[in-house]
């Protein structure tokens, strides 16, 4: 795609590098953002800008927060005994509208893939394990493994699961109403919501 502007060029070049954003929409995106004023294109620099520089992660949950704590972390009326460990934000959100949950979340930040180089170190897992062995008010009585049905998904859960059993947690999944292979973002809320009330035991569940 020849563009007759090289700042209008290197404007599609960049929105094109986001996931699912081919070079076509991002040149409709370029022409519309040409049409916005002074204003809005400088508010809309600055959010973007904003995720880089205010945006957090939460210290216990690895959530993304506008402060240290995210708001679920620090809600009084969360059940705080009960940990549900999920690979990212989008399954976090999807939880939290079925409205089924009242504990709290562990964002491991992906799964366990060698192909894709993503090994133990670079997920938050063995903050999971020391957040279950650190004694506090209110210890953590039951990890809820809430991820992918595919094989990563799988071995990211055996994983954890052989890592917790020292510690005498219960560790339960969520009910196999999710199909094989998918992720939780893309389930409806009545589906992910029995899965959730439903779990079993995760040496049940394979």
């Amino acid at each position: 795609m020849n563009l007759p502007s090289s700042i209008l060029q290197h404007a599609v070049d960049q929105l094109s590098s986001l996931p699912g954003v081919g070079r076509r929409a991002a040149l409709r995106f370029a022409l519309h953002l040409m049409r916005l004023s002074d204003s809005e294109i400088a508010e809309f620099a600055s959010s973007v800008t904003a995720l880089k520089s205010d945006l957090h992660y939460c210290r216990l949950c690895h959530n993304v927060s506008d402060s240290e704590i995210c708001p679920i972390c620090s809600n009084p009326k969360r059940n705080h005994s009960l940990v549900c460990v999920v690979e990212n934000l989008q399954d976090v959100l999807a939880i939290e509208n079925t409205q089924q949950y009242s504990g709290l979340y562990h964002v491991l930040g992906g799964v366990i893939s060698p192909i894709d180089g993503i090994g133990i170190r670079d997920l938050n897992i063995q903050s999971l394990i020391d957040r279950v062995a650190t004694p506090s008010d209110t210890p953590v009585s039951e990890v809820i493994l809430a991820l992918p049905t595919t094989m990563e998904g799988d071995t990211t859960a055996f994983y954890i699961n052989r890592q917790l059993e020292p510690l005498g947690v219960k560790v339960s999944a969520i009910a196999r109403g999710i199909a094989i292979g998918d992720n939780l973002e893309y389930a409806d809320e009545i589906t992910l919501a029995r899965s959730i009330l439903h779990r079993i035991p995760f040496n049940e569940s394979h």
